[in-house]
């Protein structure tokens, strides 16, 4: 495949990707409602399926379609070059329980696209394989990972691996690393520090190679405390490594696999440069891609989630328009209407709306519970206490803590794994520049008395 207008990542020379288009060609069988567009039609939906999947947008926590639409997939993929030749009665089983799952999770899907459209698809699913909607359903079967889904194939090529590739055109690469955790506190690739409100779906990351998309919710209804729920990884198709591949993580839900149920690239001679390692499970997994050069690490601490990324410069700075690029939080950090500074959310009174409700934090007792797992009084710290004079959820104590072991883990200058004060700018009413002034006034005048009292004693 070539490389259209960008070379591989590590070449030296990014520019904008070929965009990958999906062609259908029309069928008569899709169209009709007949049988004998059986494997074709099938073949079709579930390709649709993955689409939709990338498309699918927060409508509320509970909604569980994605999870059916992999369900789907797994049980009708026992083999990618023999879609749609499963025994009818396997079929119409599987179609049975799709349609099952779509029902159970109804009342927590309206208005979601991905729902809508596979509840068309498997009325027209039924029509065409002549399946009745009375008879068994099954659990799905579990996929058989393929050999290099468990070591590297040898045959894997050098375009994707990026840390080789990359030092065949340059000496070295500076890694950055970005990460969001609690209530929720944003560390950017340029070491920004930040305390944002961002309710709702937010870009983290948008780049030629993938997108990362984040849903914060309030904590208690009514809450001014957000947490982050979901997130959503789309890794693009890239070159002979790997196809297009979208991870989903919710409230209680941290699959080791992608929405397709596989847990690598795909059929490619590289897939196995893109794979997924379960860590804890339910609670702890990691995506390494290799052939950008990236670790991501997702995790879920109590009912919230948190993520992590280490990622060379060169693919960060990606993008295919940088004008544009205003949301990009992990570069940008958050819009300036957007942030929080929580020293002055500290001489706020409890009647203020932003504090929690839970069992009962002074800004003292918040401290010496943060103590308890972060000793070093940095920003990490200073997040843990206001989140929990927020919220009064102890686990956003671990959120922190865990934040503070993935920074260790993933940052590339370990004289930056702490951060002792707000990095940012801070507007018009916060402190911070302010008392800068006023040290700085300070030293003029202790300058200045000390030359009168100078000039004083010369005299004398």
């Amino acid at each position: 495949m070539s490389y259209g207008r960008r070379g591989p990542p590590g070449s030296g020379r990014l520019m904008k990707p070929t965009r990958a288009r999906i062609v259908v060609k029309a069928r008569a069988g899709w169209m009709g409602m007949g049988r004998g567009a059986g494997p074709k039609a099938l073949g079709l939906f579930k390709i649709l399926t993955v689409f939709l999947c990338s498309l699918h947008t927060a409508v509320g926590s509970s909604c569980r379609i994605l999870k059916c639409n992999s369900e789907f997939w797994i049980t009708t993929s026992n083999s990618h070059h023999h879609i749609g030749a499963e025994d009818p009665v396997e079929v119409c089983t599987a179609i049975r329980s799709y349609a099952h799952c779509t029902r159970r999770t109804a009342r927590y899907c309206r208005g979601d696209l991905a729902y809508h459209s596979a509840v068309h698809g498997i009325d027209d699913l039924m029509i065409q394989h002549n399946c009745s909607k009375d008879g068994p359903t099954s659990q799905p079967r579990v996929r058989t990972p393929p050999p290099w889904d468990s070591q590297e194939r040898s045959d894997s090529p050098e375009v994707c691996n990026y840390e080789k590739n990359f030092h065949r055109h340059a000496s070295a690469q500076n890694y950055t690393h970005c990460g969001l955790f609690g209530d929720p506190h944003l560390r950017t690739f340029s070491d920004t520090f930040q305390t944002c409100k961002i309710q709702g779906a937010w870009p983290l990351i948008d780049n030629n190679y993938l997108n990362v998309q984040v849903t914060n919710t309030p904590v208690h209804p009514g809450s001014a405390a957000t947490a982050t729920s979901k997130i959503t990884i789309i890794f693009k198709n890239f070159q002979e490594c790997v196809d297009q591949k979208v991870y989903q993580a919710e409230m209680d839900e941290l699959p080791a696999a992608f929405i397709d149920g596989s847990k690598n690239g795909g059929d490619k001679s590289g897939a196995n440069s893109l794979k997924i390692i379960e860590k804890v499970s339910g609670q702890h997994i990691e995506i390494q891609a290799k052939y950008i050069g990236t670790t991501i690490v997702v995790r879920q601490v109590g009912r919230y989630l948190t993520f992590a990324v280490r990622m060379p410069e060169e693919v960060v700075n990606a993008v295919e328009d940088k004008e544009n690029q205003g949301l990009y939080l992990c570069l940008h950090g958050c819009p300036q209407n957007q942030q929080i500074d929580f020293r002055t959310f500290h001489s706020q009174t409890p009647e203020t709306g932003l504090l929690r409700r839970g069992p009962p934090f002074t800004p003292q007792m918040a401290g010496a519970k943060c103590k308890e797992k972060l000793p070093v009084e940095d920003l990490y710290f200073h997040s843990c206490v206001f989140d929990l004079l927020t919220t009064g959820d102890v686990n956003f104590t671990l959120a922190a803590y865990y934040a503070f072991e993935d920074v260790k883990l993933l940052h590339s200058n370990k004289e930056k794994i702490h951060l002792y004060e707000r990095t940012t700018d801070l507007g018009p009413g916060n402190s911070a520049p302010r008392l800068g002034l006023e040290m700085v006034k300070l030293l003029v005048a202790l300058v200045c008395l000390f030359q009168c009292c100078c000039k004083v004693m010369f005299t004398m």
